[in-house]
């Protein structure tokens, strides 16, 4: 089972955690990564684009000149596609860009997303992570005595108002209860800071 260093706030070593390895010891699965990261990208799609076909824009109602006689190209319209101002050929129409994939496929994607923090060092296990008031200066400090200067997901066992409070004016860092990790907040931020007791929690529902 793999193990990792349980760190307090001030960046000291407290102890050893062992990790599940069904969870956090796993062979990550390049393609079931991808499938999942692009199934939460095309569900953040809105997917509201629309452009008006010939049979919507405005005008065109009268043959612009007859059939016969004239020398130029016969014309039906003024708003047929070849025209300025005519419709638009096979322009997009508003659709959902959201897919399936199934619980096992998702389940595995999320554990392989954890496997690769514990992998590429990346994963740090803190024994509690709690402040008395949301003071950004504060969640700052604590960032920097974990020598984390990149983007970084903060994930806790239950939401705490203080942490979220104090995180979301630090450019690159995001907060999520244990019950809301993603594989796609797990793969664009560097560095995966969660506590012991959602390590637990986390574990408790994958494994």
């Amino acid at each position: 089972m793999p193990k990792v260093a349980l760190l307090s706030v001030n960046g000291s070593q407290v102890g050893e955690l062992e990790l599940s390895e069904n969870v956090f010891g796993i062979q990550p699965n390049v393609h079931v990564l991808h499938s999942a990261v692009l199934l939460q990208q095309a569900a953040e799609r809105q997917g509201t684009h629309k452009t008006k076909g010939r049979s919507e824009v405005r005008g065109g109602g009268r043959k612009p000149w007859k059939q016969k006689g004239t020398g130029r190209a016969r014309q039906g319209s003024i708003r047929s596609p070849q025209w300025v101002g005519g419709g638009t050929v096979f322009g997009p129409v508003p659709r959902s860009y959201g897919f399936k994939l199934p619980k096992k496929v998702r389940r595995l994607a999320i554990k392989s997303a954890l496997s690769s923090k514990v992998i590429d060092n990346n994963l740090i296990v803190l024994d509690q992570l709690a402040l008395a008031a949301p003071k950004t200066k504060e969640f700052a400090a604590i960032l920097n005595n974990l020598k984390v200067g990149s983007k970084a997901l903060v994930v806790t066992a239950n939401y705490e108002d203080n942490v979220a409070l104090s995180a979301r004016n630090i450019p690159g860092v995001k907060f999520v209860a244990a019950d809301g990790i993603n594989v796609l907040d797990v793969m664009v931020h560097d560095k995966l800071i969660i506590t012991k007791d959602a390590v637990e929690k986390v574990q408790e529902v994958l494994a």
